[in-house]
């Protein structure tokens, strides 16, 4: 299964659409402007097969997200395309947004039939860049019999639940994406892979000689900007939970977040490979990591300085954490309330900026009871258990030309 860029030409589009002005918006005319804004955001959108009516399915497939996109009965994604239109980012990546090989059966239907439709009176919002490639969730390894621990890559009941999807205003530069679905964790130096009580591998030498290190996969997606150049950064590492006293699923959570630490590190990231077979990490300037990271310093199960191998990392813009009311009332008792982004009650979904980036605002789309939209977010099956993150990334001045 190959990657998907849509589309890979825009015939008669002006790309001189815009961002979040602080001043005065992009120009058409090739003339250098003022300060710009740009939205970026992240969103876990719950939308995969156990969110949706199996009745009329055959099995339990990523199929089931083609069937909900096209009966327009579930005003659960309604109510995810008004919250993204609502918030209007110029990118925004989604996470567990199922993957589906041909995308005029997932992501195109919910861009043309939601996106791009008014919901609730909001303006409809374009995204005429998109990327999605295939993740490890719910692929089958070589491996089977009662003694196996690897029967999957990811944890999924099939190939492409809990995948994501990144959309963009601005134009993705495909031939640069770089994309590390099938590192092996074997080849981090000093990993975590789990061990039994004696020190012994937990998985078998041929599990160990298999595994692969991304739950999902990890993707540098580089945006062009007029002249500026923005690498996303996406993953949604394992949740660190669901396991046993070897703690697998937590150590792998922070070695997923460690690949991010050292890629952008000034050393230490020779042993890196993509799935090109090109080594090595990131050394240009501005880049933003995004997604469902599942781990947080002060709350959940996350191995111990899991998040922050990045939120101390010296590239890494040490913003404070977006807020929101909503989520400071869901946990009242909690201190730490107002910065969660799920609503059990921890902050696991992060857009983090580059250091040479400055940040202008950020929030976290999590209305307050008696606020407008908290119905969008009542629960799972209003929308998500996760609340999209929003940030406005200050840029330079840019220099934007018209193409027809």
């Amino acid at each position: 299964m190959k990657p998907i860029f849509l589309p890979l030409v825009l015939a008669a589009t002006v790309l001189n659409t815009g961002c979040q002005s602080t001043s005065t918006t992009l120009s058409s005319d090739s003339q250098p402007t003022s300060q710009q804004t740009l939205r970026v955001a992240t969103f876990n959108v719950s939308m995969e097969a156990t969110n949706y009516d199996m009745s009329n399915q055959q099995s339990l497939s990523g199929n089931a997200l083609t069937f909900a996109l096209k009966s327009g009965e579930y005003e659960q994604i309604n109510n995810i395309a008004q919250i993204i239109q609502r918030t209007r980012p110029d990118i925004i990546l989604l996470n567990e947004f199922d993957y589906i090989e041909d995308p005029e059966q997932g992501i195109n239907l919910f861009k043309r039939d939601y996106l791009e439709v008014s919901q609730n009176g909001f303006d409809p919002i374009d995204y005429p860049y998109v990327y999605l490639a295939p993740v490890n969730t719910g692929v089958k390894t070589p491996f089977s019999g009662d003694d196996t621990r690897l029967t999957h890559y990811g944890f999924g009941k099939y190939p492409g639940q809990y995948a994501m999807v990144l959309l963009s205003r601005y134009p993705i530069k495909q031939d640069q994406i770089r994309t590390f679905q099938h590192f092996l964790w074997k080849d981090m130096p000093n990993n975590l892979m789990p061990t039994q009580a004696d020190g012994s591998s937990w998985y078998s030498a041929q599990e160990v000689s298999a595994m692969r290190l991304s739950s999902k996969s990890h993707w540098d997606i580089p945006v062009q900007i007029c002249n500026k150049q923005l690498n996303v950064l996406a993953s949604h590492p394992t949740p660190p939970v669901f396991d046993g006293p070897e703690d697998r699923n937590g150590k792998r959570n922070h070695d997923e977040l460690r690949l991010w630490k050292d890629y952008i590190s000034a050393s230490g990231n020779d042993y890196i490979y993509d799935d090109k077979r090109q080594a090595g990490g990131f050394a240009d300037e501005s880049f933003v990591i995004l997604g469902d990271l599942n781990a947080s310093s002060v709350d959940g199960d996350a191995y111990p300085g899991a998040i922050d191998q990045l939120l101390t990392h010296p590239r890494v813009n040490a913003y404070p954490a977006p807020t929101s009311q909503g989520g400071q009332l869901n946990k009242p008792d909690n201190p730490h309330s107002a910065t969660h982004t799920a609503h059990w009650g921890m902050r696991a979904d992060y857009v983090l900026p580059s250091a040479d980036l400055a940040v202008s605002g950020s929030g976290v789309f999590w209305p307050a009871s008696d606020e407008v939209g908290a119905e969008l977010v009542a629960d799972r099956a209003s929308s998500s258990d996760h609340r999209l993150v929003w940030v406005d990334i200050v840029l330079p001045a840019l220099e934007c030309e018209s193409h027809l």
